[in-house]
């Protein structure tokens, strides 16, 4: 059976989870032995804002089959991996890391600690549509596409966008729109959808005033406007498909 067409996730209603360095806000439980495809929407197994403290990070880990999309909403990240890719990822630069048979990486505040300029990103997760690919990374700036006005795909494994960066899901997209007050996107139609507004204030139809941290997950659904009420930034994933 569906689940309800349209659910709203308020930000406090989010998993907390934090230790010395991090503090997380979990839309799905991530941190712990979870079973992430039971807690899934759609095809979005993780999606974490992170708040880094400066000069910490996630030292190299081990990832398999997974693609990973990284948006930076304040701060840098440092990332480093087993391919040898190295650089800094900034607020407007759209990330992806395909881990396939297997790859090892860091991620880190690049702020040093007597800097003191805290790092705060978005990190999510959905399984590629074919185990065993290669790894592979991908990354680039769309600053620029971002003062339109309108949504600009970041990621994309569907055929019919010409988007930023390719995942390896042919049955999933994630747009960015960053909205001055009183512009206006739709969510696009799709058998899952996933809407989390990163900064600012929104009215979502048929819903109503959405801020930071609150999050719409769509079900057989789509098509409504969401309208900024102040300066804001939404990210919708469009998926076509999902785990079950």
């Amino acid at each position: 059976m569906l689940a309800e067409a349209i659910k709203v996730v308020r930000g406090n209603d989010r998993i907390h989870w934090w230790n010395e360095w991090l503090d997380s806000r979990q839309s799905f439980p991530a941190t712990g032995n979870f079973d992430l495809e039971a807690n899934a929407h759609g095809l979005l197994l993780i999606h974490n804002e992170d708040r880094v403290d400066p000069g910490e990070g996630f030292d190299s880990h081990q990832h398999q089959n997974m693609e990973i999309i990284t948006w930076v909403l304040e701060g840098t990240v440092v990332h480093q991996d087993s391919m040898g890719h190295s650089g800094l990822i900034h607020p407007g630069l759209a990330q992806r890391m395909s881990a396939g048979t297997g790859i090892r990486h860091s991620e880190k505040n690049g702020s040093l600690r007597a800097q003191g300029e805290s790092l705060r990103v978005v990190q999510m997760w959905i399984p590629p549509d074919e185990l065993g690919r290669t790894p592979s990374y991908e990354q680039l700036d769309i600053s620029s596409e971002l003062a339109s006005n309108r949504l600009v795909t970041l990621a994309s494994g569907m055929p019919k966008h010409d988007s930023a960066i390719r995942i390896g899901n042919r049955f999933a997209a994630l747009h960015v729109a960053r909205l001055e007050p009183g512009q206006s996107v739709d969510v696009p139609d799709a058998l899952f959808g996933h809407v989390f507004v990163s900064r600012g204030a929104v009215d979502f139809e048929s819903v109503g005033g959405l801020h930071a941290g609150d999050a719409v997950r769509l079900t057989s659904s789509g098509g409504q406007n969401i309208t900024s009420t102040e300066s804001a930034e939404v990210m919708v994933w469009e998926m076509h498909a999902g785990l079950r």
